[in-house]
């Protein structure tokens, strides 16, 4: 794994060091960023897990180090201050004034420890040492795994240099004086930052290189490296269980971006780690049970041992002996490598339910040995946390005896479930609400288990969860906790069993000697709270009879609550026989007729509704079409139906068809089906005109539902009977028939769908093309988009399409005459020359599917629209523009706001029906460019190349991404202050517009990514002109990561054109990729 550092400033307390001290501590100045690998000396590294290579089939290669981005985040910070580093007679003269001021001590620094070997030990045996242990471990490991640049400027892995190895010794000597403990080295370091360290201790610690450490022998082993081999996988597994638990995501601070791509690669190499554990857990495992099988004591690598490493001590074997370090009993790491195995096997039980066994059987000796150490040293675990794992285990795998007379509640709660004896754990809350020994949560959880098992149908726990759910009520009723929900909705229909139950819960759980006072007031309130949600009175009175209610509630109290009551009902006497319910009542006529009206509103079925009118007409004489406010007929049939004269006949027709058209606005066309059947066939025996009516909207039906059935994706072209009785219905001639315009404009929609132009340009009847605008706009729609493909012969019908438009469009200009005879007030109207309104109008626009007839209309608008904005300079591009007009005759006639907002709605609602389409998003982003919403602008120019290139995967076609819309594109970058990405989209032009380019970058209020965006830069000039203004203004970073651009070998001028032209569409994909991201 590798990373990309961040060069760092200077350390802590630096400016104020001697010179002398700078120079000896540092050597040079730290290199810029680049890909680390670190080393261990000259020897090969020990086997390092989380950096193998997954190629070399279990073989390990040497320890790759790729420090971590979190010790960027304090170089990233550090460095802002290098720019203005004050000169060393500057610091003199600050640190004489500031002499005199009470300070805090500084804080050691890194490299002291260098200089002074005795420094370490003693700055840890301090009581709060400044920097911590943890902070040491990172600033070490920083310092050593900075990259170095050689004379070419070429960014070389760390120097193996004496000064590197003992920063990563000082490393290990902090974790050494921490004894190891992962619990604290996991909550100060990170993933990566710890995997460095372990694998440096592996490497010291001469593990052998090339083998896994599986095939390892632990007892043939020296001891430390054993050990080393052991709190490495232990870390390994710890570190999957802990990557298990959610983690609360972190506020994003201020906006830097330098700052957040540092989090993103540490988090990506987090996952990159963690991903090469999981796939080697099972390896690990099995090297910490080889380690349960080591029967002598162990010894881990202590400050002494390390210091002998370090002065080359070694090669006597002192390190290597079996006693050298600290001593580790057998049992104290059997007990500690128990704890660990057993979380991640209760881990793994989750997908593999015989692992909780496993788990089991690991906690269960972590107790045995744990009662037996008497003094740890190196042993760290929670015990709060193992009791909370061996109760999940016990109960998880049903490792309990009834018996048993040291079993825990818990444990015999999780038994009698298991064993469905679900009265007795009823038996157990009611005695918990006396003894409250179980927390309120696990009770809640029990209930919640079993709410589980009845929704996934097992039957016959209703009525036991309902008497938990009151058990769990009085419970916190007692503690003084609010009620839940769930016990609110059971009182909204308590039965009588249920109220007894509360009254005999309420009862046992105050069965003690003496009750607190507190208990006693608390259940008392809870009482109370009964009598007031509960609406039946009956149930109330069997609480305020109760012997417990009448010995914890005062006279005062009881008064005020009977007042209550006789408020809510003031003809109940309380202390009375219930009266008897309300089904008990025998029922009206008035209740009858009531029932049978609501019967009547929800019934979609003929039949049922015809036999209930025939009821209501036998009980009264009335209107029932008027039951149901929502009920509506079309002004249009209203006459018609109401001049029925029989009463019944004329509620039903007006009924069914009422009921057919809710039906179809909420798109059930198989019950608006059955209904317009009926009502066919009612009035099919007495009124031709109805019948007619009936066959028209069934007609609209079939329209309707194989217009959804299009809009949802079918491909299945109309049958040719429906095509037919469109065509009929379009040359119908009964003059007495009322007809609905919908169907007519439905009809011509449906046409010019399906593409039926032959029929609308050349059969339609001339007559109806006159006498129907919806006909005639549709004959000139056809006529337009058929003739589309040839050259200037569709001009004409284009001609009268376009003259029709323009009349819906224009207003009549009216001037009125002021008192004293003068021209005053301009009133202008929608023209009534037009052959439709223009709501009409959008209406009709929004039935239409074709993508030719959208586009058609499309580039109708946006020619027109050009022309009465009469802006040459920002125009919308359309398909076929050369096909309309150039000019207008009356343009002051023309309503400009209603063109502006018709290609607005126009273009909106076609991209609603093929959002992929690059015309209609080319002419949206021109839409927003021209009223100067250029982030939308930009969006959809983006949009526009996504689609047509697959997402940036393949080469742009050269007509999407024309110099125009480039040119656009550049302005809405600029408008938005993103300077960088102008820079970047000048190259798209076919001649690079540096002078736009250079004047970007010149900008240093630039809201975008800056220099993380240099990476997609292929022309060498402008990387040339960035590498200028950064070292002219100091900017060194930045000037680095231009020049490190530059130095792409693939961008070399020498290279052949294909190569460069190769280099220039990679970067072009790239950035087009990440501006779609931000922009999308």
């Amino acid at each position: 794994m590798q990373s990309t550092g961040t060069p760092g400033g200077p350390p802590r307390g630096y400016r104020n060091r001697p010179r002398a001290v700078q120079e000896r501590a540092l050597g040079k100045h730290p290199a810029v960023s680049a890909e680390v690998q670190g080393s261990c000396s000259d020897k090969p590294a020990g086997p390092v897990y989380a950096g193998a290579d997954p190629a070399m089939d279990g073989v390990y290669r040497p320890v790759r180090y790729s420090f971590p981005c979190l010790i960027q985040r304090e170089q990233y910070l550090n460095s802002r201050s290098v720019e203005g580093r004050m000169s060393a007679e500057a610091a003199d003269r600050v640190a004489t004034v500031t002499s005199s001021r009470p300070s805090t001590p500084l804080q050691v620094s890194w490299f002291e420890f260098l200089l002074d070997g005795g420094l370490l030990e003693h700055h840890l045996q301090n009581t709060n040492p400044d920097p911590s242990p943890v902070q040491l471990i990172i600033q070490f490991l920083e310092q050593a795994s900075k990259p170095s640049v050689n004379e070419q400027h070429q960014v070389q892995p760390p120097v193996d240099n004496r000064r590197n190895r003992t920063l990563k010794l000082l490393a290990l000597k902090v974790a050494a004086h921490m004894k190891w403990d992962l619990d604290s080295l996991e909550k100060g370091l990170t993933i990566p930052v710890l995997n460095m360290l372990l694998n440096e201790l592996l490497c010291v610690s001469k593990a052998p290189a090339g083998i896994k450490h599986v095939d390892l022998d632990l007892s043939t082993l020296p001891p430390t490296t054993a050990m080393a081999v052991i709190i490495y996988n232990r870390w390994a597994i710890r570190t999957i269980v802990l990557s298990s638990f959610p983690e609360k995501q972190t506020k994003p601070g201020p906006h830097q971006m330098n700052m957040l791509n540092i989090v993103q690669q540490e988090k990506e190499m987090t996952e990159n780690i963690l991903t090469v554990l999981k796939e080697q857990a099972a390896d690990s495992i099995s090297v910490l049970e080889g380690a349960l099988r080591l029967k002598k004591d162990s010894y881990v690598h202590t400050l002494r041992t390390l210091d002998l490493l370090g002065s080359d001590a070694a090669a006597n074997g002192e390190t290597e002996s079996s006693t050298a370090g600290l001593r580790i009993s057998a049992d104290e790491l059997h007990c500690q490598v128990h704890y660990d195995l057993g979380g991640i096997f209760f881990q793994q039980g989750c997908t593999d339910q015989p692992a909780y066994e496993k788990a089991r059987d690991h906690f269960r000796m972590t107790k045995e040995l744990l009662k037996k150490l008497d003094v740890t040293v190196h042993l760290h675990l929670d015990e709060k946390r193992l009791a909370g794992y061996w109760n999940a285990c016990k109960a998880l795998t049903g490792d309990c005896d009834l018996a048993d007379p040291h079993m825990t509640q818990y444990d015999r709660i999780n038994s009698l479930i298991r064993a469905h004896n679900y009265q007795a754990i009823i038996e157990a809350f009611i005695k918990d609400n006396s003894s409250r020994s179980l927390p309120s949560h696990f009770r809640r959880s029990v209930l919640r288990e079993l709410l589980y098992k009845v929704q996934q149908g097992e039957s016959g726990l209703d009525e036991v969860c309902h008497k938990l759910c009151v058990c769990n009520a009085v419970r916190d009723a007692l503690e003084g906790e609010v009620l839940s929900i769930r016990f609110q909705q059971l009182l909204l229909k308590p039965s009588k069993c249920t109220v007894d139950f509360m009254l005999e819960v309420c009862t046992r759980s105050l069965d003690r000697e003496q009750p607190s006072e507190t208990s006693r007031r608390n259940t008392a309130g809870f009482l109370r709270t009964l009598c007031e949600n509960l609406e039946d009175l009956s149930l109330v009175f069997r609480i305020t009879s109760h012997k417990l209610f009448l010995e914890l509630l005062r006279d005062e109290d009881r008064k005020v609550l009977m007042e209550q009551m006789r408020k809510r009902s003031a003809t109940i006497n309380l202390s009375a026989k219930p009266l008897p319910s309300f089904y008990d009542i025998p029922a009206s006529a008035s209740v009858s007729i009531g029932q049978l009206e609501q019967q009547l509103v929800l019934s979609q079925d003929p039949r049922r509704i015809r036999q209930i009118l025939i009821e209501l007409h036998g009980m009264a004489e009335r209107p029932f079409w008027r039951v149901n406010s929502k009920w509506e007929v079309p002004p249009d049939y209203i006459n018609v139906v109401l001049a029925i004269k029989d009463n019944l006949t004329k509620d039903l027709v007006y009924i069914l068809v009422a009921k057919g058209l809710h039906c179809i606005s909420i798109k059930d066309f198989g019950h608006a089906r059955q209904l317009f059947s009926a009502c066919l066939e009612l009035v099919t025996e007495f009124s031709p005109k109805l019948r007619q009516v009936m066959l028209n909207e069934m007609l609209l039906l079939d329209i309707r539902a194989h217009e959804t059935m299009a809009a949802e994706g079918s491909k299945e072209r109309p049958p040719p009977d429906l095509v037919s009785r469109v065509r009929g219905y379009l040359e119908m001639r009964i003059h007495d028939v009322p007809l609905r315009q919908v169907i007519g404009e439905e009809c011509v929609a449906f046409m010019l769908n399906w593409r039926e132009n032959d029929y609308l340009t050349l059969q339609v009847p001339s007559s109806l093309v006159m006498n129907n605008p919806y006909v005639k706009l549709g004959q000139l729609l056809a006529s337009t988009c058929k003739e589309l493909p040839g050259p200037k012969e569709s001009r004409r019908t284009a001609k009268e399409l376009w003259d029709v438009v323009v009349q819906i469009c224009s207003v009549s200009v009216q001037h009125k005459r002021s008192s004293d005879g003068r021209l005053g007030l301009i009133k202008q109207r929608e023209s009534s020359l037009g052959i439709m309104q223009r709501s009409k109008f959008i209406t009709f626009i929004k039935k239409l599917r074709e993508p030719l007839v959208l586009t058609t209309l499309i580039s109708l608008f946006v020619r027109l629209h050009s022309i009465v904005r009469d802006d040459i300079v920002n125009e919308v591009a359309a398909e076929h523009l050369s096909i309309w007009p150039s000019s207008l005759p009356n343009i002051q006639a023309v309503d400009v706001e209603a063109v502006a907002v018709t290609v607005k709605e126009l273009v909106s609602y076609a991209l609603t029906l093929n959002p992929n389409n690059q015309s209609w998003l080319v002419t949206q982003a021109d839409i927003y460019f021209v009223t100067n919403q250029y982030s939308a602008a930009l969006s959809f120019y983006l949009q526009a190349g996504a689609v047509c290139s697959d997402f940036f995967t393949k080469p742009l076609p050269p007509d999407v991404y024309t110099d125009q819309v480039l040119k656009r594109m550049i302005k809405c970058c600029s408008m938005m202050n993103c300077h960088t990405q102008v820079a970047i989209l000048c190259q798209f032009l076919r001649e690079v517009d540096y002078m736009t380019a250079f004047k970007a970058l010149q900008e240093q209020n630039s809201h975008d990514a800056m220099d993380s965006f240099y990476d997609y830069i292929w022309d060498v000039t402008i990387l040339e002109y960035l590498t200028h203004i950064h070292h002219k203004r100091g900017e060194m970073e930045k000037r680095q990561i231009a020049v490190k651009a530059i130095g792409q070998t693939e961008l070399n001028s020498s290279n052949p054109e294909e190569v460069l032209q190769l280099a220039a569409q990679k970067r072009k994909k790239r950035f087009l990729r990440a501006m779609a991201k931000l922009y999308f």
